[in-house]
């Protein structure tokens, strides 16, 4: 079962290894792959006809195009989306018929990815014709210049955030996201199961996706084919959502914490106090990490979920093992001074 499974989500010729290793960055991203992941939540619909979707966007922000319109095309950000807004339109309108084609001409003849005109305004027929003679796409939105703007620049953020896969299932456990990991047979899907019935919800089994977010943070996913099953042994494959409903899945979650499981037996030393933090890097981020002994009978589910309870009191700027550590020194203190 789980051969196929994982034939099925990997290529053959992937090993171990590659499943851990970053992904290649996104350096470009085409007009078409914009327009299907986000025409609907940046509300843009192509106008004129279907072309230039082939055409590559290089570089994740957004170019208003108010400079390159009136003939100065030094330092223009040609790799970048065109938005066209009020400022942009009036100033059109404000020339003759023969200029407006000229600087239209102009503006296309450059290698840009596409034109959007916000506002829902209507562009100038100039425009329209000098791009579909360029081969480039123009879409309208009606949202207002600004807010689009950066609800697009968003958008591209997320598009060319390098990704790494790695082995192991993450959970939504009370607002912190929790990343299993541990080897094969170790326990991560029971303990998955533990929490799911104890009101967590499941973002991904078996392996999870993390896209790095601006070089501040991570956000885990689910691979598509994977979303919202596990697999659990002497079960096979279930339907999370279907058996425990809606509220015990997620689609992506920040990641805050990583529990590595480990056997017993394998540990030097376990961790008596919890003075020294831990820290797990992924993409070049510091993630706090903490190991739990796994032994017959330890309650796994319960054990991770004071993990992450416990790591969000830190968030908060409360640490319950150097609150007890200087409660000792003081103790120490005043019996010196007896």
């Amino acid at each position: 079962m789980l051969i196929l499974r994982f034939l099925r989500v990997f290529p053959i010729g992937y090993t171990p290894a590659q499943m851990t290793s970053p992904e290649p960055k996104h350096t470009s991203v085409t007009v078409g792959e914009f327009y299907t992941r986000h025409s609907e939540a940046l509300q843009i619909k192509l106008l004129g006809p279907d072309l230039g979707f082939d055409r590559r966007i290089r570089e994740p922000t957004i170019n208003r195009p108010g400079l390159a319109l009136s003939g100065f095309y030094s330092y223009f950000a040609e790799k970048r989306i065109q938005v066209l807004g009020s400022a942009e339109l009036s100033y059109l309108k404000s020339l003759t018929d023969a200029d407006v084609r000229i600087r239209c001409r102009a503006l296309c003849e450059r290698p840009i990815p596409c034109l959007i005109i916000s506002r829902a305004a209507k562009p100038p027929t100039a425009l329209v014709e000098e791009a579909a003679l360029a081969g480039i796409a123009i879409f309208r939105t009606p949202m207002v210049t600004m807010r689009f703007i950066n609800a697009a620049t968003h958008a591209l953020e997320v598009d060319f955030a390098p990704t790494k896969s790695e082995y192991g299932s993450m959970m939504d456990i009370m607002g912190v996201g929790t990343f299993l990991r541990g080897s094969s047979g170790i326990g991560k899907s029971e303990c998955v199961l533990g929490l799911i019935e104890r009101g967590h919800s499941l973002v991904s089994d078996d392996m999870t996706r993390f896209r790095a977010l601006e070089g501040r943070e991570l956000v885990g996913i689910s691979p598509d084919l994977t979303r919202h099953h596990m697999e659990v042994r002497g079960l096979g494959v279930i339907n999370v959502m279907s058996i425990f409903g809606i509220g015990s899945v997620r689609l992506e979650k920040r990641l805050d914490l990583i529990v590595t499981l480990k056997d017993w037996q394998e540990l030097e030393e376990a961790d008596r106090i919890g003075l020294d933090q831990e820290y797990y890097e992924i993409l070049d981020i510091l993630i706090p990490h903490v190991t739990i002994p796994v032994r017959m009978g330890r309650d796994l589910a319960c054990l991770v979920e004071v993990a992450a309870l416990d790591q969000k009191l830190k968030s908060l700027g409360q640490n319950s093992a150097m609150e007890f550590n200087q409660r000792l020194l003081n103790l120490m203190q005043k019996k010196k001074e007896q």
